[in-house]
């Protein structure tokens, strides 16, 4: 019946059957195999312990459990079934494979097989030895063969224990093993060979062995430099101190941990002398407070630089305080700053900028800026921060400047010292992120400044200000600027119109305070945009009506305060133009000469074209200029941008 369960696979029938037949080997074996995840595992082992080998290998094969396919074919006596297993399907187990058919190989009593399966296996090392242990020819030859280190050693302690030491010398140089080398010789007398070999080799056990030697026959320089060689410095220092070697304990402690550079510097401190080595130590070892503190009792500026060097924000405040206070008296002004800084002592390290005239850098005022207002008081903290930025504004920084009043909520200080660095970009953006009305007034009186004429982006960025600023007089006046602009440089009056045309729009907004001017400004602008108005008309007139537009020009010429709104020189020009265009020479140089007695410096050329010139040169035969100026070239062909989009 427990036979079917295998074909059936009913374990729980399996156990039943087990129980009946008194197999308690085979119920305990099917209980372990239960914890396997693959049923065909546990039915395998229900195979087994039925005898039913090839059932059971079949099932192994079926669910790829090649690892408990190995230990079957083990436990069988298969091993070349074994190891074809292991060396194909389950190389995670082969070394364990190879060892156990070596164990079995020499079990068997077929050591040269075993010796070849223990070196698969890699525990030939200690396995060969053992096993060829009562054979001493043999291990001989295979320690020869091998040249493998730990071979060497297990052979040349075997002969030690023998008492070979001349051969297990030999042995323990060929496996490197300079601790035992060392201790040999030491053993033997040989001091002398021990302490070439340890200063030959650095080896850091044979160095300390030898040191305990020669500590043990107090020969106390000696035992420590190899300890210093192994790197033992605890056991070096505790020589030096017991025997005065103060020189050496110095290096000693340097090159060791914190602690026993703390034990060195109270053993200089307590023998009172060498107070410089004792400061220096303490400072190494990191009590920065009992360097400080012994580097004053005794006067070691020196020192005191060095350990100031290394104190940061997580020092004591009261020792900052006191190192600044020595690099003031001292006059090394920068390093007393960082170290008021980091004493968190703000107020006093800016003074200190301030009366010393010391270089702000951005590191040092981001260090100086109190971000935690846990700290100081939120007043005293932006106090602080506008008089860094005055600081830094005195010494021509102004862009950290800039920062330092925002951080400080004074947008209008960081906007003048925008101003002062002229930075274009950072000052248009500061406006548009602040959207205060006095920033977009100040930035646009700035970029007035600039060459708006040529760039009609910054000319459209004024108007935005301007407008965005609620000052509606500043864009008037602006209009006007660009009105004089189109008159003076291009004779342009119809853009210059629609400009004043805007600048009266602006000002009739504006409000008028109590004298008036404003009513008096916009009375001079629509008095001036009237007679702009007229020579634009005559000038349009002429194409229709010549006689007509000459005539309007005559009259308009008799206006009071024509000139600036309309050029006397534009005028006077249109009628010139008009009358050589008629062959009329004798009125146009006679209009011609009355431009100049009204204008005496003028130019002629600003206003008439070469070619009527130079009719007038040919035809009346004498020459129109009293300077020898030459005409400037390109003056007449400049085209300006059109700015009719940005005006309206």
């Amino acid at each position: 019946m427990a036979r079917m369960c295998v074909k059936t696979r009913r374990l729980d029938v399996a156990r039943v059957c087990l129980g009946n037949m008194g197999n308690a080997r085979a119920a305990k074996a099917l209980k372990e195999a239960e914890a396997e995840p693959e049923p065909e595992a546990q039915v395998a082992m229900l195979a087994v312990q039925l005898g039913m080998l090839e059932d059971a290998e079949k099932l192994y094969r079926s669910c790829q459990r090649f690892d408990l396919l190995n230990s079957f074919y083990q436990a069988s006596g298969q091993w070349q079934q074994a190891l074809e297993t292991a060396e194909v399907h389950d190389r995670i187990h082969l070394r364990t494979t190879y060892y156990s058919y070596a164990k079995y190989l020499e079990s068997m009593g077929d050591k040269t097989l075993a010796i070849e399966y223990y070196e698969k296996s890699d525990t030939h090392r200690v396995e060969v030895p053992r096993m060829l242990q009562d054979d001493t020819s043999s291990l001989k030859l295979y320690v020869n063969k091998m040249k493998d280190k730990n071979i060497y050693k297990w052979w040349a302690q075997y002969l030690e224990s023998q008492s070979d030491m001349d051969s297990a010398l030999h042995f323990y140089q060929c496996a490197q093993d300079y601790l035992s080398l060392v201790r040999v010789h030491c053993y033997m007398g040989n001091i002398q060979k021990a302490s070439e070999i340890a200063n030959d080799t650095g080896d850091r056990a044979a160095s300390y062995h030898l040191a305990r030697h020669y500590e043990g026959h107090e020969d106390i320089k000696q035992a420590v430099h190899f300890y210093t060689r192994a790197q033992a410095y605890n056991n070096a220092i505790r020589l030096c101190k017991e025997n005065g070697l103060d020189d050496q304990l110095m290096n000693l402690a340097l090159l060791s941990n914190p602690e026993d550079m703390m034990e060195a510097a109270c053993y200089y401190e307590g023998k009172g002398s060498h107070m410089d080595r004792a400061v220096a130590l303490y400072h190494k070892a990191g009590y920065f407070s009992k360097a400080l503190e012994l580097a004053f009792a005794t006067q070691q500026f020196s020192a005191l630089q060095l350990i100031a060097e290394d104190l940061d924000e997580n020092s004591d405040p009261a020792l900052l305080a006191r190192c600044s206070d020595f690099f003031i008296t001292h006059s090394q002004y920068e390093k007393a700053v960082e170290l008021l800084v980091a004493a968190k002592k703000h107020h006093q390290a800016l003074e200190l900028c301030v009366t010393q005239n010391l270089t702000i850098t951005e590191e040092l005022a981001e260090r100086m800026t109190v971000n935690d207002s846990k700290n100081l008081p939120d007043d005293v903290r932006k106090e602080l921060l506008e008089r860094i930025a005055d600081c830094c504004m005195r010494q021509g920084n102004y862009h950290l400047a800039t920062k330092k009043y925002t951080q400080a909520g004074n947008k209008l200080k960081a906007m003048r010292a925008l101003l002062k660095s002229g930075d274009t970009e950072k000052i248009v953006f500061f406006a548009n992120v602040s959207r205060q009305k006095e920033l977009f007034i100040m930035a646009a009186n700035y970029l007035q400044s600039l060459d708006w004429r040529k760039n009609p982006e910054i000319l459209k960025t004024i108007i935005g200000f301007y407008t965005k600023g609620r000052a509606p007089d500043l864009l008037a006046g602006f209009y006007e600027a660009c009105a004089q602009v189109e008159i003076d440089d291009y004779q342009n009056y119809e853009k210059a119109l629609d400009a004043l045309t805007e600048a009266a729009k602006c000002l009739s907004k504006a409000k008028d305070s109590s004298t008036g001017q404003q009513e008096v400004r916009l009375s001079n602008l629509q008095h001036k945009i009237t007679l702009i108005k007229k020579f634009v008309h005559v000038r349009r007139l002429y194409v229709e009506d010549t006689s007509e537009a000459v005539q309007l020009c005559e009259t308009l010429l008799k206006e009071p305060e024509l000139d600036p709104a309309v050029r006397i020189g534009d005028a006077y020009g249109f009628l010139v133009e008009h009358y050589c265009q008629q062959s009329n020479f004798q009125v146009a140089y006679r209009k011609l000469e009355e431009l100049r007695k009204l204008l005496p410096v003028l130019n002629v050329r600003d206003y008439v074209s070469q070619a009527s010139l130079k009719a007038l040169q040919q035809q009346m035969g004498l020459p129109l200029e009293r300077d020898d100026r030459s005409p400037s070239v390109g003056e007449d062909d400049e085209v300006e941008e059109d700015l009719e989009e940005d005006l309206n």
